[in-house]
């Protein structure tokens, strides 16, 4: 008998349906449409120009000569001179500021006065006479913290803040032994700059701010008492 020839079995080939093919070619023409607009948007006629700066941007604030101000550092100065000045092909325009209980002058540039501030209203200076006239906090901290608190609220150039300072570290005295050196160092720093404001403010001579001052704080009854 003639042998049986053995036949290969073919493996069976899935197609994919049709529906597939279709959403991959959808697919395909979707991004290659988002690929154009890509390139259509950033073309080479739509790069930024680089333009240099020729002036010194300013800031809305606008102070005058003969103006005062605050600097928080440094305390009340006065505006002596608006000048300006050409460094790296920029013009700047910058203040002069005379701090007369520093004996110093600072150059403020116009751009970069931010810390500046105007010398306070008769309706804050009137709050910080209600501040003095306060009783003083108590506080149980050590006095190495205390002190840097105290620092910094004499630096952060707010009126009230500075009042606080004076009020606590008010000893209703001026004897030496009542007081540390360095309380009495921080006391007489934020005494001075707030009796600076007091004077630009109020317009009188620094013997009537200071027996103003004295008064709130209760000062001037222990040198009636002594008398």
């Amino acid at each position: 008998m003639p042998k049986k020839k053995k036949v290969k079995k073919t493996k069976k080939i899935k197609i994919p349906k049709k529906v597939k093919i279709i959403k991959v070619k959808n697919k395909l023409k979707s991004d290659a449409k988002v690929s154009e607009k890509k390139i259509t948007t950033t073309g080479a006629d739509e790069k930024p120009e680089i333009k240099k700066i020729k002036k010194q941007p300013t800031e809305k604030r606008i102070y005058n000569l003969k103006d005062y101000v605050v600097y928080p550092k440094h305390g009340v100065g006065k505006i002596t001179a608006v000048e300006k000045a050409t460094i790296g092909e920029i013009d700047i325009q910058f203040y002069k500021i005379f701090v007369e209980k520093e004996k110093l002058t600072l150059t403020v540039p116009i751009n970069q006065q931010s810390k500046l501030r105007p010398i306070s209203s008769i309706n804050q200076i009137n709050k910080c006479i209600s501040i003095l006239k306060t009783k003083h906090k108590i506080k149980r901290t050590m006095w190495s913290r205390r002190a840097q608190e105290y620092d910094q609220k004499i630096n952060s150039g707010k009126i009230y803040e500075l009042a606080e300072v004076v009020k606590d570290l008010n000893k209703n005295t001026d004897i030496i032994a009542d007081q540390s050196y360095s309380e009495r160092q921080l006391f007489e720093k934020a005494y001075e700059r707030l009796k600076s404001e007091f004077e630009a403010v109020i317009k009188t001579s620094p013997e009537d701010v200071q027996k103003k001052m004295d008064k709130a704080l209760g000062r001037t009854q222990i040198e009636s008492e002594a008398e």
